[in-house]
């Protein structure tokens, strides 16, 4: 992973109108794996004053899709993926770590891990998600 392709990652993810919304940003890219990385901030927060649990799907959906699309190649759509929330997440920032399980000639299997990260450095598990993504070439 070079600086060069997380760049080049954070400009895709920034064509995203949605992920500008949320403020996202790729914090690693390569190799197999991906972090997205989102600031908390009360507009992502549901009425418990938690990050809603589409901001947390979010995070694993374009996580999954981006450490995917290290093994894949660029042309990438997710398949579908399942998220179990462990506990409610709070903090500074939300971080969600993708890390490629099997790629195959056409589809791969990721993982993903999702954390709060807190003011004192701690990083807390919020949620696990695994997803199939598809390569788009034809």
């Amino acid at each position: 992973m070079t600086g060069r392709d997380v760049q080049m990652a954070q400009k895709i993810l920034d064509s995203q109108p949605f992920s500008g919304l949320v403020g996202a940003r790729i914090t690693e890219f390569g190799d197999g794996a991906a972090t997205l990385e989102v600031d908390i901030r009360p507009q992502l927060q549901q009425q418990n004053g938690f990050v809603h649990g589409g901001v947390l799907a979010y995070a694993a959906d374009n996580s999954i899709t981006f450490a995917a699309g290290t093994t894949l190649g660029p042309a990438v759509l997710t398949g579908g993926f399942s998220i179990q929330y462990i506990r409610p997440a709070t903090g500074r920032i939300l971080v969600a770590r993708a890390t490629v399980v099997h790629t195959g000639r056409r589809q791969a299997v990721v993982r993903c891990e999702l954390f709060a990260a807190m003011d004192d450095g701690e990083d807390i598990l919020c949620a696990v998600a695994q997803g199939t993504v598809l390569s788009a070439r034809t």
